[in-house]
């Protein structure tokens, strides 16, 4: 099992901070420290120190992608003809600046790349697939995945 961060380096308190800003990360840092019964500087530091060590990398709204106009998700995974890390950088590169593509994986196994993709409609989605990715060189494979329901959608991560 993976080594924990809290074993030595943040205890009990920043980890109580993680999992209400997690929840909420638009909470005050004084109702934040009343729930977490500390004081508001103290809480304060501990978020700023949490910051400053990576532990917290930023602080977003999450938009809902349907209420934006974009009615379909799916997954899509690549597999490259030539299987270098100039191939995947270049493929990467290309990817970065879709902003159709939420996500992006470099994996093991049968597929090289996943991809998580949005999409206003089957249209929009089949122009993202021949008019970018059907033109990028060493692609082998495209499958695509339409999600047909979101079963489970989370940002919080359980810490131990």
């Amino acid at each position: 099992m993976g080594k924990s961060v809290f074993d030595g380096v943040f205890d009990q308190l920043d980890r109580a901070i993680l999992d209400e800003l997690q929840v909420n990360g638009r909470i005050s840092v004084a109702d934040l420290a009343r729930k977490i019964h500390l004081s508001s500087p103290a809480v304060y530091q501990r978020i700023k120190r949490l910051e400053r060590a990576g532990m917290i990398r930023q602080y977003v709204a999450l938009v809902d992608r349907e209420q934006a106009g974009y009615d379909l998700m799916c997954f899509i995974r690549l597999s490259l003809q030539q299987h270098s890390r100039e191939q995947v950088e270049v493929v990467i590169a290309a990817l970065a600046d879709q902003p159709g593509v939420l996500e992006c994986y470099h994996t093991a196994g049968t597929h090289d790349l996943l991809l998580k993709v949005i999409a206003a409609d089957h249209r929009a989605l089949e122009r993202f697939i021949s008019d970018h990715l059907m033109t990028l060189k060493g692609i082998e494979k495209i499958e695509t995945s339409v999600v047909l329901n979101e079963i489970k959608t989370t940002t919080v991560i359980a810490l131990k």
